[in-house]
C-alpha cells in the first residue's frame, strides 16, 4: 500500500425531503448565490420551488443560470463566470447532477481569474481559489457531489478535458433518492455504469496489499449490479435508489483509491467519444471498459480473476487464469447489455473514420494510464476492437 493523505469536507446530507433545508445550509456559506442547473427537469418535477422556497425563507439571495447540458459546454460556463462577477455572488449552488455540478465548479475556478477559465483544464494555469459549490444531487453517477473533479467540453476543437484541486470540493451535498424516481431508465443505467467505472478506474492497479479499498470496491460494484435492476423495473423503489446513490458518492470521493495507484484510461479514452459526438459519458464508457479490459487483462491475469470471482460469483479454474479472467470481462459486458447499455461503437453510431483522431488527442499529452500504460496505437487498436 502507497503512502496517502485522505480528506472528505464535504457534509452529505442525505435522506427524504433534504432538499428542503437547502436554504439552512447555503446560508452558512453565502448571502448571494448563483443557482445553477441544467433544463426543465427540476421544475417540472418540483424540486426547483422547494429549493427557491427554502433560500427565500433562510434570506439567502440568488441569480439564476440554467441550460446546462449533458457534457457541459465551455461556453455556458463562460457565461456564468461573467453572471457570477457581475452579481457579486458568493456561493454556487449546483440543483442536478454531474454535469451541472462540473459546471459550477469550473463557474467557481474561473470567478477570481483574469483568463479563460479553459487554461485550468488544459494545463497552463494552476487552480488557487474557487468559490465554495454546494450540490442538491438529482442524478447518482459523476460522484462530483463530494469529489475533486469536473469535466467540460470546449467545442471548438471538440476537446473534453478535466480539472482536479481540493479547492472545488463541495461544501455539502443534499441527496434526497426521491428526487431521482423521475429518471428515465436510460439515465439511470448510464449513472450505473458511471459508478462502476469509477470503481473500476481504481480496482485495476498495480499497487500490492490493498485488500482493504479491494474488498470496499468489490462490495460496492456487487451492490450496484444487484440494485441496478430492481430501479429498472421499479423506479420508486426508495431503498435501492438510495443504495446506488450511496455508492455513486463513495466511488468517487477518493476513499477507494486511497494508498493505491489509479488507471483512468478508459475515461481518458470516453471522454473523446462524448467530446466528439456528445454521447452520454456512462453509455460511452459501457463500450470502452470492455474492449480496454479485453486489451490489457493478461498484464495480471490474478487480479482479474479474482474481479471475476468475488465481484461476479465466477468459479475460479485455477488451472486456467486466463479462462476466468475472461469470464468476468464477459459478464461485465453482459451486464452493460442488459440494462440497456450499448456495447459497441456500432450501437452508439460512432464510425471509424474518426478513430484516429481521437486515439491521437486521447494521448496528446503522452500515454495514458498506469495499470497498463497506452500510447497513439494502443489506444487505436482499442477503438477498433470496440466497433462491433
Amino acid at each position: 500500500m502507497q503512502n496517502f493523505t485522505y480528506q472528505n469536507t464535504t457534509k452529505i446530507v442525505f435522506g427524504k425531503g433534504k432538499e428542503e433545508d437547502v436554504g439552512e445550509y447555503t446560508a452558512k456559506h453565502g448571502s448571494k448565490v448563483l443557482l445553477h442547473y441544467g433544463g426543465g427537469s427540476i421544475k417540472k418535477y418540483g424540486t426547483y420551488d422547494k429549493v427557491i422556497e427554502s433560500l427565500e425563507a433562510a434570506g439567502v439571495e440568488y441569480v439564476e443560470l440554467g441550460g446546462v447540458e449533458p457534457n457541459p459546454k465551455l461556453s455556458l460556463v463562460q457565461e456564468g463566470i461573467e453572471l457570477a462577477k457581475e452579481e457579486s455572488v458568493d456561493f454556487i449552488l449546483a440543483v442536478g447532477g454531474g454535469s451541472v455540478i462540473d459546471s459550477a465548479k469550473a463557474i467557481a475556478v474561473g470567478y477570481f481569474y483574469d483568463g479563460d477559465v479553459w487554461d485550468f483544464y488544459y494545463g497552463d494555469a494552476e487552480i488557487t481559489e474557487a468559490l465554495p459549490v454546494g450540490v442538491v444531487l438529482t442524478i447518482p453517477a459523476a460522484g462530483s457531489e463530494s469529489s475533486t473533479s469536473s469535466v467540460v467540453t470546449k467545442l471548438d476543437g471538440m476537446y473534453k478535458r478535466s480539472i482536479d484541486s481540493k479547492l472545488i470540493r463541495p461544501k455539502f451535498a443534499i441527496m434526497n433518492p426521491e428526487i431521482t424516481f423521475t429518471l428515465p431508465n436510460y439515465q439511470t443505467a448510464c449513472g450505473a455504469v458511471d459508478i462502476m467505472a469509477h470503481i473500476m478506474e481504481r480496482y485495476f492497479t498495480n499497487t500490492d496489499n490493498v485488500e482493504y479499498t479491494d474488498r470496499l470496491s468489490e462490495a460496492s460494484l456487487k451492490t450496484i449490479i444487484n440494485n441496478t435492476p430492481k430501479v429498472l423495473e421499479n423506479n420508486e423503489d426508495y431503498a435501492a435508489r438510495a443504495e446506488i446513490m450511496w455508492v455513486g458518492s463513495n466511488a468517487h470521493n477518493g476513499l477507494l483509491g486511497t494508498g493505491r495507484e489509479e488507471d483512468w484510461s478508459s475515461h481518458g479514452m470516453e471522454h473523446e467519444l462524448s467530446g466528439i459526438y456528445d454521447v452520454a459519458h456512462g453509455a460511452g464508457l459501457a463500450v470502452v471498459f470492455p474492449a480496454w479490459m479485453n486489451y490489457v487483462y493478461q498484464h495480471d491475469l490474478e487480479r482479474f480473476a479474482q474481479f471475476a470471482h468475488r465481484v461476479w460469483d465466477v468459479d475460479p479454474d485455477f488451472k486456467d487464469l486466463e479462462w476466468t479472467a475472461r469470464q468476468g470481462i464477459k459478464k461485465t459486458k453482459e451486464f452493460f447489455s442488459q440494462i440497456g447499455m450499448p456495447v459497441t461503437l456500432k450501437e452508439l453510431d460512432i464510425p471509424a473514420k474518426r478513430l484516429e483522431e481521437m486515439a491521437e488527442k486521447a494521448t496528446e499529452n503522452g500515454p495514458i494510464g498506469s495499470f497498463v500504460e497506452l500510447d497513439t496505437e494502443d489506444v487505436l487498436t482499442i477503438y477498433n476492437n470496440a466497433l462491433e
